[in-house]
């Protein structure tokens, strides 16, 4: 039998690089995009001669490089989806950079769509697939100070839930995997730098949480005891006190 492939975006680094070289150690050909060339290359080499591994720079906040990976990726297989590319800048909205703004619901929501619209055919015509999209805890309730960024989430969580249930039946599965903070490059862009190193995960254990989650057909993984508390603590309480709360902690963080 043939290697199963998975298409894995935002592969350069973070949980996306440690989600590619979870799905090589259990045999998956892979397809590794993100802006930078020289890092896929880096992960290609460090994984030749365990799995063919193809690479593919773009940049998904531009629409053309999007409907470009989809042709060149056209006629090949793709047995899991993982949507893990993501863009996250804090601050007040009215104070970011409309650019800013802009790149990030390209890459966190418009290319995460085309993408899952692009191969989901196939998938369904062959009876079989997964689609991965990493959303946040953040997807669960607002986030002042990073509103684009939860509600970019939110957006993934609820497209994610509403395709589960469309494609049941259908052999095809999506799981929204929903991580707090973890030890990446982008929590270090959000300059997160003053949280404690054990509140955050390690991308190896989100990585492999994800593929579990993926493998098992399930629709939402929160990795962590603490962000499972978290937000079912969230989803009890009524929505002024959670914003409020929200507000309060990133006026804090704002004047240290």
């Amino acid at each position: 039998m043939s290697k199963r492939t998975a298409l894995i975006t935002g592969a350069s680094s973070g949980i996306g690089e440690a989600l590619a070289r979870h799905f090589a150690d259990n045999g998956f050909n892979l397809i590794i995009t993100a802006r930078r060339k020289e890092k896929l290359q880096q992960l290609a080499a460090d994984l030749d001669g365990k799995v063919n591994v193809q690479v593919i720079a773009c940049d998904l906040a531009k629409a053309k490089a999007v409907e470009k990976l989809l042709s060149d990726i056209d006629g090949t297989p793709i047995d899991v989806l993982v949507n893990n590319a993501g863009i996250a800048y804090p601050g007040k909205f009215q104070q970011q950079d409309y650019g800013d703004i802009y790149n990030l619901l390209s890459v966190n929501i418009v290319a995460l769509t085309r993408l899952c619209h692009g191969v989901l055919p196939a998938m369904i015509a062959q009876g079989s697939g997964k689609i991965l999209n990493v959303a946040s805890v953040a997807s669960f309730q607002p986030v002042p100070s990073m509103s684009i960024y939860a509600a970019s989430k939110a957006f993934v969580l609820s497209l994610t839930e509403s395709l589960s249930e469309e494609l049941r039946g259908t052999g095809v599965s999506a799981t929204a995997l929903c991580p707090g903070l973890t030890d990446t490059d982008l929590v270090d862009d959000l300059q997160a730098g003053n949280i404690p190193q054990f509140m955050m995960s390690s991308v190896k254990d989100v990585a492999r949480e994800g593929y579990d989650a993926a493998m098992n057909s399930e629709v939402i993984r929160i990795p962590g005891l603490s962000n499972q508390a978290a937000v079912s603590w969230a989803k009890h309480q009524p929505r002024w006190l959670v914003r409020g709360l929200g507000g309060f902690l990133a006026q804090f963080n704002s004047s240290k």
